[in-house]
């Protein structure tokens, strides 16, 4: 693991800016540190060699170590069949190779891709999780029209840099924890049911023996209801560009 490309990473245990908990089922875990992920792959038309592959215990992923011609060292997501010693390169008239990084706009449709931008020169944000891919199914007028990996198709920038590939570590998905403890190590605590709580804790509790939640529908501990409430914000900019939703 190269020095420059890691920090350690601050362990905040689901706590706010005051120190009270945000989030719950969050606590102390292994000491991590960040990897730096180029998510841009802003070194145009210059070859990065693949020298390694690591684990990163803050993603699903793995990641590819990479030296380029320039002596810089970078991380990237690692795609299914890259291996080391192959040469990947970003730039807008590169070889449809996995590994390598295009504009939508020359990117073959119903090629798998993955590490995907919302914004031009902003950096993939979609499919970034091990064993994913979203699917280009068309172009037209400047705007491509990808699949996602949940489902959703929507119309992106064709100058949206995308790469090549579906991401590997598939298996990841069957991975058993095998133990409770493996699960604190990973920062996560333990999540109690709501029936199974004292009526004072949460709108679930109470009652004699296995009582159910009763005819109502079900809560958050708060009481705000849960089942089918949709979460999406309305109104978000880019709510036109999508072409099917599916929550």
């Amino acid at each position: 693991m190269s020095r420059k490309l890691k920090r350690i990473l601050p362990k905040k245990s689901g706590r706010d800016a005051a120190g009270h908990v945000s989030v719950r089922h969050q606590g102390g875990r292994h000491k991590r540190f960040l990897r730096r992920i180029d998510f841009k792959r802003d070194k145009l038309d210059l070859p990065g060699k693949v020298m390694a592959f690591e684990y990163d215990p803050n993603r699903t992923a793995d990641i590819a170590l990479l030296t380029y011609s320039d002596g810089e060292k970078r991380y990237i997501l690692a795609p299914q069949g890259l291996k080391v010693g192959d040469q990947v390169v970003a730039g807008p008239e590169v070889e449809i190779k996995v590994g390598n990084t295009l504009p939508l706009k020359r990117i073959p449709v119903g090629t798998p891709i993955h590490n995907v931008e919302l914004t031009p020169g902003k950096g993939g944000q979609i499919a970034r999780g091990a064993g994913t891919a979203a699917l280009i199914q068309s172009k037209e007028g400047g705007l491509a029209t990808v699949k996602l990996p949940s489902g959703e198709i929507r119309t992106l920038s064709e100058n949206c840099l995308a790469t090549l590939g579906q991401l590997g570590n598939l298996d990841w998905k069957n991975e058993v924890f095998g133990k409770a403890g493996r699960k604190r190590l990973m920062g996560i605590r333990p999540t109690v049911r709501g029936v199974a709580q004292h009526p004072d804790s949460h709108p679930h509790g109470g009652g004699e023996g296995r009582s159910g939640i009763g005819l109502k529908s079900p809560k958050s501990p708060w009481g705000k209801k849960t089942l089918g409430k949709k979460t999406r914000q309305p109104g978000r900019y880019s709510d036109k560009l999508i072409i099917k939703r599916i929550n």
